[in-house]
């Protein structure tokens, strides 16, 4: 239909504010990735700001020469890999139960569970409770603790209750499914897009975490990526408030400004290049053809 001359106004007005915005959200990132293969010299003097000046790859040299960014990066998949993974198979496990209305007592467990977003042990009790359970400085501190989200449990009933059809479910019970085979052959196929948000948020989730392994793991060896881009950049800043007038010192700080870069780069570029092959999921039509007439 055609629009009024208020309503033109208003859309150019939308649209510009959302196009500030969006390069208000952009370009830090993009500063990061320009800077990264810039000369640390033209970066700390202010030079660079939307083009790459004196293109340098020192930061990335370096920090692939270091032995324990390999490590740290393999460790990060697997916990990624694993964690995800079990998050999956646990918030169908929760969700699918509590997402049917022939549940007897699904509320009294719905809030159980909410009960807990509230309520926690706190850190203490809980890394007490980790010690007690020999988890610490190990593999599956960085999974078990973590294994399910209460926020994602409660997506993912919603989704559950409110896009697959009651009627294709009972269709299913009639032909002599079980509850399970009506999970695998039903509702999971119908629930592409919620299951790859799910993947979406649990690996963002895991990649990112740095905290838990700060707390529970004592070993270089078990560090994540994570955890050593939060070295380089608190020694950076460590770097920035000492006398830099000797000339190696001033180098070795150019150096780590060119490092911390390139690992913040290094360190997102995974999750950026997944999110693309994930994003068709969050405007797909799930029902679509499934229920004729």
């Amino acid at each position: 239909m055609p629009q009024s001359r208020s309503e033109r106004i208003a859309s150019v007005a939308i649209y510009c504010i959302l196009t500030v915005i969006t390069l208000l959200v952009l370009y830090p990132l993009y500063f990061v990735l320009i800077a990264s293969f810039s000369a640390p010299e033209t970066v700390m003097r202010g030079e660079v700001w939307l083009w790459p000046k004196e293109w340098s790859f020192v930061g990335y040299e370096r920090l692939f020469a270091n032995s324990e960014i390999g490590r740290g990066f393999l460790n990060t998949l697997l916990y990624t890999a694993a964690g995800t993974s079990l998050n999956l198979v646990m918030t169908i496990a929760a969700a699918y139960p509590l997402s049917r209305a022939d549940f007897t007592g699904r509320g009294v467990f719905t809030l159980i569970i909410v009960f807990t977003m509230f309520f926690s042990g706190g850190m203490i009790p809980n890394y007490l409770l980790i010690k007690e359970l020999g988890m610490l400085d190990s593999f599956w501190v960085m999974i078990i603790p973590t294994a399910v989200s209460v926020w994602n449990i409660l997506i993912m009933r919603t989704f559950f209750q409110s896009s697959i059809p009651k009627e294709l479910q009972e269709a299913a019970f009639i032909d002599g499914c079980s509850n399970m085979r009506v999970l695998l052959r039903i509702v999971l196929p119908l629930s592409g897009p919620i299951l790859a948000v799910m993947v979406l948020f649990y690996a963002v989730g895991h990649w990112n975490s740095y905290f838990n392994a700060m707390i529970y793991l004592s070993s270089r060896d078990n560090y994540p990526l994570q955890l050593f881009l939060r070295e380089i950049l608190v020694q950076g800043q460590m770097q920035e408030m000492v006398d830099i007038s000797d000339d190696s010192l001033a180098r070795s700080l150019m150096d780590a400004e060119a490092i911390k870069y390139a690992a913040v780069i290094v360190t997102n570029l995974p999750m950026l290049m997944l999110y693309p092959f994930l994003q068709k999921y969050f405007v797909k039509g799930v029902m679509i053809g499934s229920i004729k007439g």
